[in-house]
């Protein structure tokens, strides 16, 4: 069911109820990805949304406010579509959502939003989504990016500045409340997939933030997929579909 969580007109998420009499669900936010343009929006992550829902998890899968420099409402809708688990969503399921078991999950872009949900909690308080109500209590993050900074750098990618509206040195504290790693540790479990094919965000991109989040303390782990790209973990029934669809379910399943 679609459900409205703010006033824009991208404030909305799907809503996926498992076809059981459970009073007690975990839940599972879906986070699509897209660059943070308006290109992709969140309907390209129904058929991952409703295959984990068929494992018997409630899902949220949600659209946000995305464009150029909209970096903040973009962190801002996350968040409150997030928080409207307690509320909104909570009453649309009938009270049988358990946020005590919340589990994020993102793709691309919504792999690094997914990341930033899980550790929010630890951003100062005038920050966007500082001082969370919900909190995921783990994360499967596909694909993302997760060092803003060296993306825009050393890595080239055109989408991160234009989302931040410029460069690390121009735009420094944008670039510390978006960027995962810089908010390690998180104590929150996570787990990175990545394709060793994939030419649109380097799998360096996961090998990194995994191998900070260990030496944080935090228990994190890396799957490289070999002959995977990008775009593979949204075809559905590719082997790094079901991979994803796996590890969220095993995820959200062993919660609590």
């Amino acid at each position: 069911m679609r459900l409205l969580y703010g006033p824009d007109a991208d404030n909305v998420g799907d809503l996926y109820l498992p076809d059981n009499d459970a009073d007690s669900l975990p839940v599972v936010v879906m986070v699509h990805g897209g660059g943070w343009q308006k290109a992709l929006g969140s309907s390209y992550f129904a058929p991952i949304s409703q295959a984990v829902a068929d494992q018997g998890i409630a899902v949220w899968n949600i659209e946000y406010r995305r464009g150029t420099g909209n970096w903040a409402d973009t962190l801002a809708d996350v968040d409150n579509a997030t928080e409207a688990l307690a509320t909104t969503v909570q009453e649309a399921a009938g009270g049988r959502l358990d946020l005590d078991r919340v589990h994020v999950a993102g793709h691309s872009a919504g792999g690094q939003l997914a990341a930033w949900l899980a550790g929010r909690h630890t951003l100062p308080a005038s920050a966007p989504g500082a001082q969370p109500r919900v909190m995921p209590k783990s994360a499967t993050i596909m694909a993302g990016v997760y060092d803003m900074a060296r993306a825009a750098t050393i890595g080239g990618d055109r989408f991160v500045p234009a989302f931040l509206g410029g460069m690390p040195d121009q735009v420094p504290d944008r670039y510390r409340v978006a960027s995962p790693i810089d908010h390690l540790p998180i104590d929150v479990r996570v787990s990175a997939l990545h394709g060793d094919s994939d030419k649109t965000v380097s799998v360096n991109q996961s090998t990194a933030y995994v191998d900070a989040a260990r030496a944080a303390g935090d228990p994190a782990e890396l799957t490289v997929l070999p002959g995977v790209g990008h775009d593979d973990f949204v075809r559905s029934g590719s082997v790094a579909w079901t991979t994803a669809v796996d590890t969220i379910t095993e995820h959200a399943a062993t919660l609590g």
